[in-house]
Formats: C-alpha cells, structure tokens, sequence
C-alpha cells in the first residue's frame, strides 16, 4: 500500500452520482452482514508432500458460533451473514469425505437461516496452506487446479441449490489473485459463473474483480458480460488505508507491518512523532531494534507512516475510495444494492498484538460503514472473531464500542 497526498486528493475528488436500475433480475437483497472465518477455514492439513487433511479437517480449537452466537447477531441488527469455507479438505477428499462436509455446510447454513440470517457461502481458498492455495486453483487458466475447483464450483452451487436459493448466495472465489484488469480472470471468472449456474439455475452469485477484490478490479469488470448468469450481486472487499487497518498483522508481506502501532484514525488525532516513538518501543520489545539489526525495517515504517500522516487521511478519504465503486456502478448500469461491500475492518489491540486503539478502530469502522450506506451499498464486516473480531472467543460477548460503530444495537 502506497499512500499519498495525490492518491488521496484524486480519490475524494469524484463526484457524486445517481444511479439508476437498468437490469430486472432480482437476486438476494441484503444490507449488514458479518464474516463467519473460521468456520470453515483454519485446517489440519498434513505436511508435504502430503496434499490430504486429517479428520476432522479443520481445527478442533477453531471459534464456531452456536445458535445462540448467531441470534445474538440477528438480534443485534445483522440480517445476513457471509460464511468462508477453505476448499481445500472438500477438494483433497473422496467422495465421501466431500458428501460429508457438505452435508455440515449445509447444517451451518441451516443454523444461520433458523435465526432469520440470510447465508452467502464463500469458497474462500487459503494462501497460507502448502497444496490447495489460491495459485494453484485459479490464477490463470492453466492452474493445474482449476478444473477441479470449476467442479467443486458446481457441486457446491447444486447442494445450496437443491437446499433452497431463499436467503441463500454463492461467491465462488474470494479475492482473486490476478493483477487488476487482467483479461485472464474475466474468462475464468465466466467458467466459475457458468459451473454454478448450471447447477443452480435460481441462486443468487456473486462475482468480483481482480486483485484481490480491491476497488482497483472493478474498472475492468463488465457487468454486461455477465448478464447470462443472473440473479448476481458485484462484491469488492475495502482496508483502505492499510497502515491503519493493518498495523500489527503479521501476515502482510511487507516486514513493517507487524512493527506498525499507535497509527491513529483519522491522522489528525495523531502525529507521526508520537506513532514512531511506538514503533521503535515495539521493535525493541521484539528484539529489532531500529539502531541494530532492524534499520532497514524501521525506515521503510516511517516512510509510509510520513506519507500517511502527510495525506492526513480521514473520512472524505474513505468517501473518495467509494465514490470510485459509485462510478463503476453508474457506468455499467448496476444498482447500489447489488453492490457487496464484503470484507471490511481493522486489527484490534490484543495480547502480543501491535494495532490500533480501541477509539481508533471504532471510528475508522464508523466511517467506512458510513461511507459505503450513504452511497447505498450493503456490508459485511470482518470478522465474527479473531483480531479483527467483533465478539471474545471465550465469553462470548459482543463489543459493544463496535456494535455502535456498526449502528447496531446491543440486545439483552
């Protein structure tokens, strides 16, 4: 992530629009939701050059929601929920260990529908396992995995199908590898729709640009295109800016974001003194400190953090990101409402976890709701749990500084 003074005066430069329906299909009407990883995710996968998965495949520690964690969320403001599921285990599986998960997929969705939640079932592959990684499935057509996730694809999609489409989504693919605009995903995005359409001619889909599902995949995208695999919704996901949302992570590529800490939202409630002063206390704390063996780390940290606090990034910021989906949108023709903000949300503080402040990430995760309902378009925040989480693993208990920030409501 690159962020300056001119990316951000480019970005809140665009103007307003008004957006105008131009397609009669219907697909699932949704408008707050939240991401349910790791459900189905975080797996027990077998060291190479095994490409197979213990049973049960996926961690027996893992956070699962119960009944009673998802009537907190409907009761809360939630009306639909987004659920990742790794397909990893279903692709490594016989037929009978594939039979098998679905039929607990189908379960969980069973359970969020019984608490008047709406469901979109996500294939949502994991670039950190060793086999069954998003590379190998579909990042270009010759993937040598790509046949049998176009398969999986529509085996998935008959299953929902055959359970119901009534408040129920399929999205084949989470955050598409491919750089922006590449006309390779395009066609392969097609073949992932046209699986699944095939085998579930009434449920509603959902498709994404490039790179990652940033903003940035959208221009290319068109919708027109696309018109044979209707009921769709269009779906990006939105971090920006990611010195803020992810400062502290320790999956990003780039060294210096798990030194990241005390960066403020907006900039202005900061300075880059102070945030720098944190920074160099915790590469201390990690034993890299600047002055020794981590230099070359803490440079490139405040370097970014000088570009970010020189942008003075705040909410017309996120609002200028938006707008962008807003243009998109009114070019090709496509409703506000069709368009799924997916993913959204920041690191939380934590134990042994470097990220924003409690008042920061509150703030930040308001005006990014903000942003996307004042220009029509549904969410989905990240996480149901984790370090990005909106309830504690053990208690249980929702948060309630982002249950407002959500504007939503805290239920007895």
């Amino acid at each position: 992530m690159k962020l300056s003074r001119r990316a951000f005066l480019a970005g809140s430069g665009a103007a307003a629009v008004d957006l105008g329906p131009v397609w009669a299909a219907q697909p699932l009407l949704l408008r707050r939701g939240i991401n349910l990883w790791p459900w189905f995710s975080l797996t027990r996968e077998f060291p190479a050059p095994r490409t197979d998965y213990d049973w049960p495949p996926f961690q027996l520690d893992r956070p699962v929601p119960s009944g009673r964690d998802l009537s907190l969320l409907r009761r809360a403001g939630f009306d639909f929920v987004r659920l990742p599921v790794d397909p990893g285990p279903l692709l490594a599986g016989s037929p009978s260990v594939r039979a098998a998960l679905l039929d607990q997929l189908i379960a969980a969705v069973a359970l969020a529908r019984a608490q008047d939640l709406a469901v979109v079932v996500n294939l949502h592959a994991n670039a950190a396992t060793h086999h069954w990684t998003p590379d190998r499935l579909y990042s270009g057509p010759n993937a040598p995995g790509f046949p049998a996730y176009r398969h999986l694809v529509g085996e998935v999609a008959g299953r929902l199908g055959r359970f119901g489409a009534e408040r129920l989504a399929f999205e084949p693919v989470n955050e598409p590898p491919q750089s922006c605009g590449a006309v390779d995903w395009e066609e392969l995005q097609r073949q992932l729709l046209a699986a699944a359409r095939a085998a579930a001619p009434g449920l509603t889909l959902l498709a994404t640009g490039a790179c990652g599902s940033m903003i940035a995949g959208l221009p290319s995208l068109r919708v027109r295109t696309l018109a044979a695999f209707e009921p769709l919704l269009f779906t990006f996901h939105f971090y920006e800016p990611y010195v803020f949302s992810h400062q502290g992570a320790r999956w990003m590529s780039e060294p210096f974001y798990p030194v990241l800490n005390a960066v403020p939202w907006p900039a202005k409630e900061g300075s880059l003194a102070v945030t720098l002063a944190a920074v160099r206390a915790r590469m201390t704390a990690l034993g890299k400190p600047p002055q020794g063996g981590g230099a070359g780390t803490y440079r490139e940290a405040e370097r970014v953090l000088k570009e970010y606090f020189d942008a003075q990034p705040d909410r017309p910021f996120i609002d200028g990101y938006l707008r962008q989906v807003a243009d998109w949108a009114k070019r090709e023709g496509v409703v506000p409402g069709r368009i799924l903000m997916g993913e959204f949300g920041a690191l939380r503080s934590g134990a042994g976890i470097a990220a924003a402040g409690a008042g920061d990430r509150a703030r930040y995760v308001r005006d990014v709701r903000q942003s996307a309902e004042a220009l029509g378009f549904p969410w989905a925040f990240w996480n149901l749990f984790d370090s990005m989480g909106l309830m504690d693993d053990v208690s249980r208990e929702l948060d309630p500084a982002m249950i407002a920030a959500l504007g939503l409501r805290m239920s007895a």
